[in-house]
This record gives C-alpha cells, sequence and structure tokens, in this order.
C-alpha cells in the first residue's frame, strides 16, 4: 500500500481514484464493511482504493483534552489498512490552516483538483471545512453538479449493536476483551519498537521487552496475559501496560516478560496481544514485593494458557 504523506506529496499519477474519509482507528469490522465496499467500487471502475485519515485526528487538533484514548498508532493504523489491500493511504496534516478552509475549496481543490475523486464513500454525518460547515447533503450537491459518485456508509452491527471504536474502548475499559475481540475482528494488540530500559526486570529474575506506546491516553492499563509475535516467532508471556509506579516510572509504556525465550529483541517491532487482564497497575512497598507478585503474575498467565490449549 502506498502512503502519500501529506498533501504536498500528491502527484498529478495519483488522480482519479474511490476514496473514502475518516479517522478508521482500531480499523475495527465496521471500518472493513466499509473498505471492502470501497475496493469493490474502485475494481468495478478500474480505479486506485484510496482512505485518506488526518494526524492528529480533529479532535486531538480542536480538544486535546476530550479526545479519546488512541485503538491504534498511525503506524498499527497503516499496518491494519494495508493487510486489506487498498492501495493507497493519504494521510493528511491536520492544522488550522487546513481546517479553517471553506467545504466548497476542500471539494474542488482536494477531493476533485488533486485526487480526480471519481466516487466518495463516507458517513452520512461526515462534516468538514471552517466551522464543519460543510455536510454530506453539499456533497450531494456537489456529486450531482461534478459527476462524481457518492456513497453512504452504513454501520454494520452485531447482536443489533453498532460497532464503533467507541464501544470498543468502553469494552477494553470493562476489561472484556472478548467483546472488543468481536468488535475488532481480532484481539487487541498494541504494536512498538522494543528499546533498551533500565534492566529492572532483568534484575528481578524477569527480563522485559520494553514498548514506548506514544499515546496521550491508554486505551488499556494494568497487567496482562499476553500472546507476542516478534521476529524470533510467537510466545506467550505477561506485561504490565502503564507508568511503572514502583520504579517512579514517568514515562507510559508496555513491559512484556516472554516466556521461554532467550535471545535479542532490542530495534525490532513487535505485537502484543492483550488476551486477559490479570490485575491492575499498582505501586508496591519495595522491589522485593515487585519480584513476588511478578511471580505470581507469570504463574497465573501460564495457568490461562495452560487451561485454553
Amino acid at each position: 500500500m502506498e502512503l502519500i504523506r501529506g498533501l504536498h506529496n500528491i502527484k498529478p499519477g495519483h488522480r482519479d481514484c474511490v476514496l473514502t474519509i475518516g479517522n478508521f482507528d482500531g480499523v475495527h469490522l465496521g471500518h472493513q464493511a466499509v473498505l471492502a465496499q470501497v475496493k469493490q467500487i474502485a475494481a468495478a471502475l478500474d480505479l486506485p482504493a484510496v482512505v485518506m485519515v488526518f494526524e492528529p485526528q480533529p479532535l486531538e487538533l480542536f480538544k486535546p483534552e476530550a479526545a479519546p484514548a488512541r485503538l491504534t498508532r498511525f503506524r498499527e493504523k497503516y499496518h491494519w489498512l494495508a493487510r486489506l489491500g487498498l492501495d493507497r493511504l493519504l494521510c493528511v496534516n491536520f492544522n488550522a490552516d487546513f481546517a479553517g478552509q471553506e467545504p466548497q475549496a476542500f471539494i474542488e481543490q482536494l477531493l476533485l483538483g488533486k485526487l480526480g475523486v471519481r466516487h466518495l464513500i463516507v458517513g452520512d454525518d461526515f462534516c468538514f471545512g471552517k466551522n464543519r460547515a460543510g455536510n454530506f447533503a453539499l456533497l450531494q450537491q456537489a456529486a450531482a453538479k461534478y459527476g462524481f459518485g457518492l456513497t453512504s456508509t452504513a454501520s454494520l452491527k452485531q447482536d443489533d449493536q453498532r460497532v464503533s471504536s467507541t464501544l470498543i474502548r468502553q469494552a477494553l475499559e470493562q476489561n472484556d476483551l472478548t467483546q472488543a475481540e468481536q468488535m475488532l475482528g481480532r484481539p487487541f494488540s498494541l504494536m512498538g519498537r522494543v528499546r533498551h530500559g533500565e534492566k529492572v526486570g532483568r534484575q528481578l529474575g524477569f527480563p522485559t521487552a520494553n514498548v514506548w506506546l506514544y499515546r496521550n491516553k491508554l486505551p488499556v492499563r494494568g497487567v496482562y496475559a499476553i500472546e507476542a509475535f516478534t521476529a524470533h516467532g510467537h510466545f506467550h508471556g505477561v506485561a504490565n501496560i502503564g507508568a511503572r509506579p514502583t520504579l517512579q516510572g514517568k514515562q507510559e509504556q508496555l513491559e512484556a516478560h516472554f516466556f521461554d525465550f532467550q535471545g535479542d529483541l532490542y530495534g525490532q517491532q513487535i505485537e502484543v496481544l492483550l488476551r486477559h487482564k490479570l490485575r491492575a497497575e499498582r505501586k508496591f512497598a519495595s522491589l522485593a514485593e515487585l519480584q513476588q507478585q511478578i511471580q505470581l503474575d507469570a504463574a497465573a498467565a501460564r495457568q490461562f494458557f495452560g487451561n485454553i490449549n
């Protein structure tokens, strides 16, 4: 999947496409249903299937304190979108200038002028442009005037319930990993590059892979039984996600200990799947007390995987 990073990188060869626009946070089953529709129409028109996303997401610019926790960072979003077989991902730098353009300019200059959109698929609640004045009705008028196709996305439902990023976040907050997995179509996971840490886990007999999460807010927090996919293979383990209060941690991160693993993961990208929450993150009075709890957590995680295998 080709990545176009910024409007300035749109080339003449990128014109003529089938486009959808959205946050696509989580790339869940509802998103996948929309993207399948994009691919179907693109194939029928013999055109590229293109997704437009914004970084930061609009609410993160306008009301950062109210912005929800990200299910997927941009790199993770790219990973899941690429697996769906889309042709291009256009990442637009969402800033005050872009947000302040007139809706008609967004349609005429970007959608038609730069991208040559032949068919657009968006939600009927999609708003754009200065003061969010642009809406689906305006797009309908433009589609009739300029002759491009326009489709409203229909929500995918499970048991008469809408699939949404908001509901997935709620499921994660309630430690309902099963419900989150059902809406995502896969176990919830976090991805990142393994970095050098303080080596405290090694001192305690539980060496860990440390991954910075680069999120303003975490969608999950606590200690989990995990599966992990690494360059060395697939492993089970236990992970703490949070600020490590016992060690006066400030950088929120994921610390994962993999069972029966020996090797070097530094600098490598890994994916950590959360399979079962063991407990909340807490502060311990000493490293000895922390070590004892890690032993209990590891035993509980091994028992969990032993029961489901």
